[in-house]
């Protein structure tokens, strides 16, 4: 594991026009569940930080995608390009260049309890990202500590635009066997920076728990009409609300590099992980653990192999705020 935690930088503002954000939420509606990013139950374990063969619920979170590597939808510029992110960023990790490459939001309805025990975001390795590799593979890389010589360093922005009580945020920014902290109350346009692909982190309940969840499938979407939101499944409106129940977080993430020689090493590809050297240290540390497996034939999407690294890497935090 790294041996060195960043602090997290806490911004009291994100944007400076939170109207572009409000303006953006309906241009690039509807919104789908954020499980569609999940192909099986195994995957949907380990992301969440849950115990094996915990079957996936379909919860009303929502996600949209609103600038991902070469591909930035129409308007999101000013967030993408904030330098009040970028700036925290170079503090965060000492960096000298900063490259934003995502932007995307978090929709939430009635979530009336936190969102998992506490998870770490999807990190990306020299070699090995989400653009060639499963989500839940790169997770339990970056859980197995295994790679962070290759470990490409990512800031992440997670601001929100929620005026609720609850629905708060809470991280760990000492590890996982530390204490946590709540980010809650007054948190309309305050951002948290810091290095989500290891810092323990979760969303906070939001809504009551008198008024029931959503029976969703991964059909459903969050569609905005004449100034209000609706869940739509199968054609049908299941619940229409105002935009002040809709819990709402923005996460911006930048690739960042300590200096130049990085940014070389990063773009030229000079010293990229194979698929068979991932494949042999995870060999090798399992072998130390005792546990001598034949790696199938699909190893980064095999269910039973993911279980097996999620027994071995996965954990969560062992303190919470409650």
């Amino acid at each position: 594991m790294p041996t060195m935690l960043r602090p997290p930088i806490l911004l009291p503002t994100a944007v400076d026009d939170p109207s572009v954000a409000e303006e953006l939420l309906v241009r690039h509606a509807p919104y789908w569940p954020v499980q569609r990013y999940v192909s099986n139950d195994a995957e949907y374990a380990a992301l969440s930080g849950g115990p094996k063969g915990i079957s996936m619920p379909v919860a009303p979170v929502f996600r949209g995608n609103w600038a991902l590597p070469g591909e930035v939808l129409p308007g999101v510029e000013p967030l993408l390009y904030n330098e009040h992110f970028a700036d925290a960023a170079r503090r965060l990790f000492g960096a000298a260049l900063v490259r934003p490459t995502t932007v995307y939001v978090n929709l939430t309805h009635q979530m009336p309890f936190h969102q998992g025990p506490g998870h770490t975001d999807v990190p990306a390795f020299r070699g090995f990202d989400r653009s060639t590799y499963p989500i839940t593979f790169l997770t339990l890389m970056g859980l197995s500590g295994l790679f962070e010589d290759a470990r490409v360093k990512i800031a992440t922005a997670v601001s929100w635009f929620y005026r609720g009580k609850d629905g708060g945020f809470e991280y760990w920014p000492d590890g996982p066997d530390g204490p946590p902290v709540l980010h809650q109350g007054d948190i309309w346009n305050t951002a948290v920076v810091a290095d989500n692909d290891f810092m323990w982190h979760r969303a906070r309940a939001v809504g009551r728990k008198e008024d029931g969840l959503e029976p969703l499938t991964l059909d459903a979407e969050l569609v905005a009409f004449d100034g209000a939101w609706a869940i739509v499944q199968d054609g049908t409106v299941q619940r229409s609300f105002g935009r002040e129940v809709l819990r709402v977080s923005l996460s911006w993430k930048a690739v960042v590099f300590v200096d130049e020689a990085e940014r070389r090493q990063h773009d030229e590809h000079s010293a990229d992980l194979t698929a068979s050297e991932v494949l042999c240290r995870f060999e090798r540390d399992l072998a130390s653990r005792g546990r001598h497996v034949v790696v199938p034939g699909d190893p980064f999407r095999d269910p039973d192999f993911i279980g097996l690294l999620h027994d071995e890497y996965a954990r969560t935090p062992s303190t919470v705020a409650g």
